[in-house]
């Protein structure tokens, strides 16, 4: 699907309401970076990725989303996305009497294959009155999204605007290895300020949020199938055993298993 036929259908999937359908879905591969300030929808949205990565921001905070994880925005809440390079992606408009029953507040949430390759069936849809197949299959869809737990990983972005061009630059390349004072210098900000915004404003050190920064891209790594190894020594750590423990720590599981509990199955 193109940019423009994307945009089009995105548009008109905006605008869903009423009795029929409950839902429309789309796919479609951007080929360049995309932007998109705070805006809201009339319609619930959800959205996830077949590859690439997508930083989405909501009065919640931020998520960074790898292709096992999809984004759940309830009517009428602001939210900001940004992708990080190309990417294949999915969305799911709800309409509002449909969103009945589904998450109240923004979340994350585990992507199934039994979701996924819901969705992408229903990319093929058109935007009209749903068979009784279709009803059944877009019911499957809104169960999945009300039954999954929600992920509490979150990568809290800072509000203040030399902190944020900071954690961009990190969210695009977490192996960046250079020092809080070095990127205090590149920033424009005093090292100190820099340590105690960071906290903050994220909750986090500025050391805490950069390994948080380091797993969420190994998530993307480890569902594209790179060899823990090679994930491990790309995000700047010395060997995999400091990179798995880190990630058992945090995830409770080695990467292997939780790609395992997590990939979805085709």
């Amino acid at each position: 699907m193109t940019p423009d036929r994307l945009k089009h259908k995105i548009a008109r999937a905006s605008l869903i309401g009423g009795e029929d359908p409950p839902l429309a879905a789309l796919a479609g591969r951007q080929s360049d970076a995309r932007e998109s300030g705070p805006h809201h929808h009339a319609t619930g949205q959800l959205i996830g990725l077949l590859s690439g990565l997508l930083s989405v921001r909501t009065h919640m905070g931020a998520w960074v989303l790898p292709t096992t994880r999809a984004v759940w925005i309830p009517p009428g809440h602001v939210h900001a996305a940004r992708s990080h390079g190309p990417f294949d992606g999915w969305a799911v408009y709800v309409s509002p009497r449909a969103c009945a029953g589904l998450p109240p507040q923004p979340c994350v949430i585990a992507t199934t294959g039994l979701l996924r390759e819901a969705v992408l069936r229903a990319a093929e849809w058109e935007i009209a009155p749903l068979e009784a197949r279709q009803q059944r299959l877009a019911q499957v869809i809104l169960d999945e999204i009300g039954a999954a737990p929600a992920d509490t990983f979150m990568l809290p972005m800072p509000g203040d605007a030399r902190l944020q061009r900071i954690a961009g630059a990190l969210v695009d390349r977490p192996e960046d290895d250079r020092t809080l004072e070095a990127w205090a210098a590149w920033a424009h900000v005093a090292p100190r300020t820099l340590s105690r915004r960071f906290v903050e404003e994220t909750g986090f050190s500025f050391t805490a949020w950069r390994q948080r920064a380091r797993l969420l891209r190994a998530l993307e790594l480890l569902a594209a199938g790179r060899p823990v190894t090679s994930i491990a020594l790309e995000l700047g750590y010395d060997n995999a055993s400091a990179f798995i423990a880190l990630f058992k720590r945090t995830f409770g599981t080695t990467p292997g298993r939780y790609m395992t509990a997590n990939l979805p199955r085709i």
